[in-house]
C-alpha cells in the first residue's frame, strides 16, 4: 500500500510540473483558442457519413488531415485504419491516440450538423466526432508548441468500432504490431499505452472492458399451412421456447453480466407455419469467465429449445444453426496503474474533481484485455441522445477535454529535459 501511495504522490507531483511548464502553459493557452477550429473540424467529420464497414470517405479525410499536420508515416491500413506518428527525441515509449471513425447509423442517414440553443445536433456529431476532433486537436497543439517528448506519439482513427464492428480496426492492429509477415504499409510499431477518445466529460477515466459476445441465431424447419399441417415443428415457436429460457437466467450483478435479445425476424403469414426465425443476441460481463458461463447457459437454452419444439416428432425436422457476429474480450487493470493515475492527475491540476467511471465497451477492450496500460477519455463538452437521431454536442467549455488528454499525453511519454515518463516501454508486442 505504501509503494501504491508513494507512485500516486510521484505522478502527481510530476503532473504539478507539467501544468506549469511554460511551453506547456503556452499551448493549453492555444488549445483554448484554437477551439472553434476544433469544433469545425468535428462537424465537418461528422457531415462524412461512415457507417460501420463503409468508413473510407471519413478516413481519407481524416488522412489529409494527419498529412496537413506534418507527421510522419501517415498511412491506411488494410482494414482502413489511419495512423500517423509524431516522433519523440529518446528512447521513449510509444504512445498511441485514437477515436474511432464508424457510427451506428446506416447508409443514407441525413448527418448534416444543425444549431439550435448552442448545440449542435447530428448524428455522430458526439459518438465519435468529438473523439475524432480531439486527435487532430492534440496533433495540432504539439506541433504549434515545439514541445519535444521522449516517446513517440502515434495519432489514429480505427475503423469498426460501433456494433458488428466489432472492434475490428484496433485488433487488427494490435494483431500486425508483432505479425513479421506484414506488407511494410501495414506494420504497426510497438505500442506501450493506449488512450482511446470519446465523448463524455475530462474528469471521467474508464480503465475497466465490459466484454461481449454476441451471435445470430437461426431456427429452419420445413414450415407448412397452419391447419393442414398442424403439429409440425415451427422455427418461431422454438425461437419463442429459446428467448423465454434465456430470459430466465439470472446471471450475477457483481461483476455486471447482462444478456438481451435485441432483434427477431422470420415467418410469412398468419396462417403459415414459419420455415425459419432467427434472433440477435447480445451477451456482456466485465469478467471474462462469468461471459464464458452466460454463453454456455444460452447456448444450452438454444438447444434444448430446438429439442422441445422437436418431441414428439418421429423425425425431427428442425435444425439450428449458431453464427458467432461478434466477440468483444473484456479485461481489467488496476485503478493504480500510472496510466490511470496520470489521467486523474491531470483532472486535478485542470480543478476538475476526477473519479473512475464503471466499465464500457471500447476500443480500449483489446489493449486492456493484453495487458496494455490503456484508459478511454471524455473529449470535453457535453452530449446526449447518443446513437439516435437527436444526437447532440454542447460545446461550451469543450477545450477542457482537449487541455486534459494533452496533459496526460505529455505525462506518459515525457519531455526532453523536462521529466521522464510515466508510461513504461514493454518488452515484447503481445496479440491477440
Amino acid at each position: 500500500m505504501g509503494e501504491v501511495c508513494a507512485m500516486t504522490d510521484r505522478i502527481q507531483e510530476i503532473m504539478k510540473a507539467v501544468r506549469v511548464h511554460p511551453d506547456v502553459e503556452r499551448a493549453l493557452a492555444w488549445i483554448h483558442a484554437d477551439v472553434e477550429r476544433t469544433i469545425e473540424e468535428q462537424i465537418e467529420l461528422t457531415e462524412i457519413a461512415a457507417p460501420s464497414f463503409q468508413e473510407d470517405l471519413r478516413g481519407e479525410r481524416f488522412k489529409e488531415k494527419l498529412e496537413a499536420l506534418l507527421l510522419e508515416d501517415v498511412r491506411v491500413d488494410r482494414v482502413g485504419n489511419v495512423t500517423g506518428i509524431r516522433r519523440g527525441v529518446g528512447d521513449g515509449p510509444t504512445l498511441l491516440i485514437c477515436a474511432h471513425l464508424d457510427t451506428v447509423f446506416p447508409a443514407g442517414t441525413d448527418v448534416s450538423v444543425k444549431r439550435r440553443a448552442g448545440r449542435l445536433f447530428a448524428p455522430g456529431i458526439a459518438d465519435d466526432g468529438r473523439g475524432l476532433a480531439t486527435v487532430l486537436g492534440l496533433a495540432r497543439a504539439l506541433q504549434e508548441s515545439g514541445i519535444k517528448t521522449r516517446g513517440d506519439i502515434l495519432f489514429g482513427a480505427t475503423v469498426g468500432e460501433e456494433g458488428l464492428g466489432d472492434l475490428r480496426g484496433v485488433k487488427a492492429l494490435f494483431r500486425d504490431q508483432a505479425r513479421t509477415d506484414v506488407a511494410s504499409s501495414d506494420h504497426v510499431p510497438r505500442i506501450d499505452g493506449f488512450v482511446s477518445m470519446e465523448p463524455g466529460s475530462p474528469a471521467r477515466t474508464t480503465y475497466l472492458a465490459t466484454g461481449s459476445r454476441r451471435y445470430r441465431i437461426t431456427f429452419y424447419g420445413p414450415g407448412g399451412h397452419s391447419f393442414g399441417d398442424f403439429g409440425t415443428p415451427s422455427a418461431i415457436h422454438a425461437l419463442g421456447r429459446a428467448i423465454a429460457k434465456i430470459a430466465d437466467l439470472r446471471p450475477p450483478s457483481h461483476p455486471k453480466t447482462t444478456f438481451n435479445v435485441g432483434g427477431v425476424s422470420g415467418g410469412t403469414s398468419v396462417n403459415t407455419i414459419a420455415q425459419s426465425a432467427s434472433m440477435l443476441l447480445d451477451l456482456r460481463s466485465n469478467d471474462v469467465a462469468e461471459l464464458g458461463a452466460l454463453e454456455e447457459q444460452a447456448l444450452h437454452a438454444v438447444h434444448a429449445a430446438c429439442e422441445e419444439e422437436n418431441h414428439g416428432i418421429e423425425r425431427p425436422h428442425l435444425r439450428v444453426e449458431i453464427e458467432k457476429i461478434g466477440d468483444r474480450p473484456a479485461g481489467e487493470q488496476s485503478p493504480d496503474a500510472p496510466i490511470v493515475r496520470a489521467s486523474l492527475a491531470a483532472a486535478r491540476v485542470l480543478d476538475l474533481e476526477p473519479g473512475l467511471d464503471q466499465a464500457q465497451s471500447t476500443d480500449a477492450n483489446v489493449p486492456i484485455h493484453l495487458g496494455i496500460p490503456s484508459v478511454t477519455l471524455g473529449g470535453g463538452g457535453d452530449c446526449g441522445g447518443m446513437h439516435t437521431l437527436e444526437e447532440f454536442f454542447d460545446p461550451s467549455g469543450s477545450h477542457i477535454g482537449v487541455q486534459h488528454a494533452f496533459l496526460t499525453m505529455l505525462a506518459l511519454v515525457g519531455v526532453r529535459d523536462a521529466w521522464e515518463p510515466i508510461l513504461e516501454k514493454r518488452s515484447a508486442k503481445p496479440t491477440l
